[in-house]
């Protein structure tokens, strides 16, 4: 018989970490992930040369949902202390906004609860002691802020599959899941905070179908200044509304869409009797996402402006572009955070 402390760190995986989460009625093919590289690494350049630091790889996250990401856990060989990964796992819990942490060397489970809501932070379990995937949702509840059916109810909304194996990158996940936590929770002004290139476009894509979907918002305004960004939104994810989207333009206005993608200057004449967008009732739409809000509408004195005053019951996120980098930019590429 093979000693335990001869096995490598996969067969602890294989032989005792997957069926301890098995037994605890997590479903291997939906609700686990090995192995998962979120991070490919942070580039270092100087002078002309450039080399990738090491990426980042999380032996197994656990997922209440797709995308909802409730537990990670790190798995060391048994010739180590079983609570050896549990620094390694902070440190992607931190990143991935997640709120559990396990170790494991195959003797048991050792857990740091983030959220201390029993007031307990760290204890070892046994193997046949790993929470449910219902006992973990509780948990992430909790850190979340989640505390109503409703906000439940909207928190949980499956994400958009469009049948290919694309999903979101994991600040892409971050952003999205606190905007639908922060909407869900009732914040009406939200500001999404996002580099070049990072797929912003998808982030709101996500953001709006899973509030649409359910039945959170029932009729989204899409705003920005410029042809080609809506171009570039109708034909990209937001094709998949079909013909629950249109496009206006000319000025004229038909209430029987959902989703509407507009130009500030489609709405607009700068005559407060002939402006379009007072066709709609104030209260017409319910959300309203701004591309680019530092451009035309970030003034108070804007006439672009006006629109969001005239539909300010509705819930307003703004989507700014992000140019300088930071240290931490693959971290804070992506943030929500009330708009005063």
């Amino acid at each position: 018989m093979t000693d335990k402390k001869d096995l490598s760190e996969r067969d602890i995986c294989t032989k005792f970490v997957m069926p301890a989460l098995e037994q605890a009625g997590w479903d291997m093919q939906r609700q686990v992930r090995e192995e998962v590289s979120f991070n490919d690494g942070r580039i270092y350049v100087k002078g002309n040369l450039s080399v990738r630091g090491k990426c980042k790889r999380a032996d197994f996250i656990l997922y209440y949902k797709p995308n909802i990401p409730v537990a990670v856990i790190e798995v060391k060989d048994n010739k180590h202390a079983v609570m050896a990964g549990i620094q390694q796992g902070l440190d992607y819990a931190v990143i991935l906004d997640i709120p559990t942490v396990f170790s494991s060397n195959g003797d048991g489970f050792y857990e740091h609860d983030r959220t201390a809501a029993d007031g307990t932070i760290e204890r070892k379990i046994q193997l046949h002691e790993f929470p449910t995937p219902e006992q973990l949702w509780e948990r992430y509840k909790h850190y979340k802020g989640i505390t109503t059916p409703e906000a439940e109810r909207i928190s949980a909304q499956d994400y958009f599959f469009d049948g290919t194996d694309r999903s979101p990158r994991y600040y892409q996940q971050i952003a999205i899941n606190r905007t639908v936590e922060a909407i869900a929770n009732g914040q009406q002004r939200i500001l999404l905070t996002m580099a070049t290139g990072t797929g912003k476009t998808y982030t709101a894509f996500q953001i709006i179908h899973r509030l649409w979907k359910a039945g959170a918002k029932k009729r989204i305004l899409f705003l920005a200044d410029r042809n080609a960004l809506i171009d570039q939104t109708r034909r990209g994810d937001f094709r998949h509304f079909k013909d629950k989207m249109t496009v206006i333009k000319h000025k004229k206005i038909d209430k029987s869409y959902e989703i509407y993608l507009a130009l500030y200057q489609g709405l607009t004449n700068y005559d407060e009797d002939n402006d379009a967008y007072r066709e709609f009732s104030e209260n017409f739409f319910d959300l309203i996402v701004i591309d680019e809000c530092h451009r035309g509408s970030a003034s108070g004195d804007s006439a672009w402006r006006e629109i969001l005053d005239y539909f300010s019951t509705a819930t307003h996120i703004g989507l700014i572009l992000k140019v300088e980098t930071s240290p931490r930019m693959e971290v804070s590429c992506c943030c929500a955070r009330q708009i005063g």
